[in-house]
């Protein structure tokens, strides 16, 4: 087995699959072609199989009988109710999290920010993969495990809508500076301008996808 090390092969293929579905390099609406894939990645299709059921629990994709397994398309309607969510989950948690935080966590959420910052202004692919890490990194502090857990499946789901969002020429810098405005009341320990700024920063989001759905019919033109 040469394409993967294993650290635990079912755990390890999810990671490797659910990446290349939220870059894009899965279509969606289209049958994943498991023959292929499994030889790519050096694996037998049996594990394969078990790393895809776990990504339709997470909903990323979806079976259907006798035809295998499809990345799920972008819909409004998913976006909303992901936004819906978070809107009522996140900035409680993140405000929790920011009087809880120790050191090191600041640490690591100002590291985060610097990376994200660094991956939007190259425009590269893993934008989303920053942008999912640092709001964690902010929510995680607040030691509400299950609700944390929650928020983190959210997170997965919403993140191909994370790069559709900032597809538009402009928004990368503004994504930049919100979250630097949250990053400083987050570290000031201001519990009150962490709610207001997190809760403006989602719901911004999901204004900006519903132009982007109204402009194109389906997030994914189709």
């Amino acid at each position: 087995m040469t394409g993967i090390i294993v650290r635990n092969l079912s755990e390890q293929l999810v990671d490797l699959v659910r990446d290349r579905i939220l870059t894009g390099q899965v279509e969606a609406d289209r049958a994943i072609r498991q023959d292929a894939l499994a030889a790519e990645l050096g694996v037998s299709k049996i594990p394969l199989r078990e790393a895809l059921t776990r990504l339709e629990q997470e909903g990323l994709v979806r079976s259907r009988a006798n035809r295998g397994y499809f990345v799920r398309e972008l819909t409004i309607a998913e976006a909303e109710e992901v936004y819906a969510l978070r809107l009522k989950l996140e900035p409680e948690v993140a405000a929790q999290a920011a009087a809880n935080a120790t050191q090191q966590e600041r640490d690591v959420a100002v590291q985060l920010l610097a990376q994200l910052d660094e991956a939007t202004n190259a425009h590269g692919d893993g934008v989303g993969a920053f942008n999912r890490a640092f709001h964690l990194a902010l929510l995680r502090p607040s030691r509400q495990s299950i609700t944390t857990t929650m928020l983190e499946r959210l997170h997965v789901m919403g993140e191909r809508y994370v790069r559709k969002h900032l597809e538009p020429l402009g928004r990368d810098q503004r994504a930049n500076d919100e979250h630097a405005h949250l990053l400083e009341s987050w570290l000031l320990r201001d519990t009150h301008a962490v709610r207001e700024r997190m809760h403006a920063h989602i719901e911004q989001t999901v204004l900006d996808l519903r132009r982007e759905f109204r402009g194109g019919g389906n997030l994914e033109g189709a």
